[in-house]
């Protein structure tokens, strides 16, 4: 989904962006890009700080000065969901530098970083709103946890691995019981995430939608399904094992105890990112996962 409006540095090439640059901690390759792209970078943009700890704290108001218009995130897709988790409610347009491995999210190289960015800092491209959830832990009817997921959140058994009991509710009503290993509930951009490995689909990441994915169902005929992303979701296990937790984009948002509730709904944030020309959905998908066939050059 198209961004609704364009912030004032895309309109006007006078003005440089103001820019933080995030990246994962102890990592050489990290460390070294940097240096090389900085220079770069700082031709172009204002940078605001450099944060290779993830311990940056983005302000929520609108009259902070020292609020960024642009997180550029060296590192791979882990990082460019810390940076998502780090923004919170404060969302800020982001542009991955893969100097990861897979990189579905953070796809640009950084030597295409230095060829396109001197277009990108002048409003080059688009901003993209990706669906994120709200996920939200309830225990004896007060919320005691709640985080953004930006892949998915997951209901993991853990030992002593035992076949789970996960009720679904959707919009209030019981949609069914799965027995499984563990239910996956990702978003578009989740889908080539845990909900793959799952043998969930793969959705086109505009699409505002879900897909929930048993892992390693009892009964065959339980298979992934695909719903509206405005569908409010609730998940209960009745006899969860001792280390049965609510997972969100791989980290623990709490141990389930009987008579909880997990509770996953549209977020009212989005991710934004930059869409950049020439990287559509299917060049990723054909360049990640090896996808064969012969594409002519010319279409």
């Amino acid at each position: 989904m198209q961004h609704s409006s364009n912030p004032a540095w895309m309109q006007d090439p006078e003005v440089k962006p103001r820019v933080v640059i995030l990246g994962a901690p102890n990592r050489q390759r990290i460390q070294a890009e940097l240096q090389r792209l900085r220079p770069a970078i700082a031709r172009h943009a204002e940078i605001i700080a450099e944060d290779l700890a993830f311990e940056y704290e983005f302000a929520s108001g609108k009259t902070d000065q020292r609020q960024p218009d642009l997180v550029i995130v060296l590192g791979g897709d882990g990082s460019i969901l810390q940076a998502a988790r780090q923004m919170g409610r404060n969302q800020t347009p982001v542009l991955g530098i893969n100097c990861g491995r897979l990189g579905f999210l953070a796809d640009l190289s950084p030597d295409d970083f230095l060829d396109t960015w001197p277009q990108l800092a002048s409003g080059a491209f688009e901003i993209v709103d990706h669906l994120m959830l709200k996920t939200s832990l309830v225990q004896n009817g007060v919320v005691t946890a709640e985080q953004l997921a930006l892949n998915e959140a997951a209901v993991l058994g853990g030992p002593p691995y035992q076949i789970l009991d996960i009720d679904l509710f959707a919009d209030g009503h019981l949609a069914t019981r799965y027995r499984c290993d563990g239910l996956i509930v990702a978003t578009p951009v989740g889908s080539t995430a845990q909900n793959l490995s799952a043998g969930g689909p793969i959705l086109r990441r505009h699409l505002q939608a879900i897909v929930l994915s048993p892992i390693s169902p009892h009964t065959l005929t339980y298979r992934p399904l695909v719903d509206s992303a405005d569908t409010q979701l609730e998940l209960a296990v009745d006899e969860p094992n001792e280390s049965t937790s609510i997972v969100v984009d791989g980290r623990v948002l709490g141990k389930l105890l009987p008579g909880d509730r997990v509770k996953i709904q549209r977020a009212d944030q989005t991710f934004q990112m930059l869409s950049i020309r020439g990287r559509d959905d299917y060049r990723v998908l054909r360049e990640k996962l090896g996808w064969g066939g012969s594409v002519p050059s010319n279409r």
